[in-house]
């Protein structure tokens, strides 16, 4: 149950969550969510040569640099690359850059994130498309022996927020005021295949999860395990393989953007 291993990676964790670190005054708002708009963008070609992902909301201004349309459209329907079908080999071989304001006055929050997004796609590169399940394999969120080790949020009505802190292969992501959609979300953007929440946990956890990435650790006691090892142990939880009926993303029209 091997992580994907994704060509010029779209997100680095740091960078897809918001703020790194830094709780805004936006992200310490109730739940009643701020519309978030796109005011003014750019969108043009990343030169093949260059590598530079950078993927930013900062205030009202957004910096989304070298990234597959293919990525942008899991990041902001909530899926895993697999679910997207009908696609032409330009939505995830092409790169672009984007760059523009928004109508927000703090940095935006992951679903806000989210809404921009999807205004980008439907507005620059005209992307409609229809839902329709299909039976694929997946990994199922279940709970470990009906006992999850999740602390209940401090303060449930905040909104969600998930930073990350890292070290060469050693990584730590903190969740507050999460739900399981939350971290299922997160989670399934560097799979290898769907993820489906078959916990039954409906609340708003605060919890972190410490792991090593790529092959298993050394035997040294101070060093995180592998991630799947570490969900188990540290939060309750598991992926199991499974054959599931999930949301297929299936692509009717989708353009790239005229010259600005």
């Amino acid at each position: 149950m091997a992580e994907a291993s994704v060509r010029r990676s779209l997100f680095v964790v740091a960078v897809l969550l918001p703020a790194a670190l830094g709780v805004n005054a936006q992200a310490n708002a109730p739940l009643s969510q701020i519309d978030a708009t796109v005011e003014v963008a750019v969108v043009k070609p990343h030169p093949a040569a260059v590598m530079h992902n950078n993927f930013s909301f900062q205030n009202n201004r957004f910096e989304l640099e070298d990234q597959p349309l293919l990525k942008l459209i899991a990041f902001a329907y909530s899926l895993n690359s697999r679910q997207i079908v009908g696609a032409p080999g330009w939505v995830e071989e092409k790169h672009w850059d984007m760059s523009g304001t928004t109508n927000l006055t703090a940095n935006a929050t992951l679903p806000q994130e989210q809404q921009l997004v999807r205004q980008l796609l439907k507005e620059r590169f005209g992307l409609q498309f229809h839902r329709e399940k299909r039976e694929m394999p997946a990994y199922a969120l279940q709970v470990v022996n009906g006992q999850p080790r999740l602390t209940a949020a401090a303060d449930p009505n905040l909104q969600p927020l998930e930073w990350t802190q890292g070290n060469g292969s050693q990584r730590t992501e903190n969740y507050r005021a999460s739900t399981m959609t939350d971290f299922v979300l997160i989670k399934q953007l560097f799979m290898d295949r769907p993820l489906v929440d078959q916990t039954g946990l409906t609340g708003r956890y605060d919890f972190k999860l410490t792991y090593t990435r790529g092959d298993a650790p050394d035997a040294d006691a101070d060093t995180p395990p592998p991630q799947f090892t570490a969900i188990k142990e540290q939060l309750g939880l598991k992926f199991e393989p499974v054959k599931a009926s999930v949301d297929a993303f299936v692509i009717d029209h989708v353009e790239q953007p005229t010259a600005n």
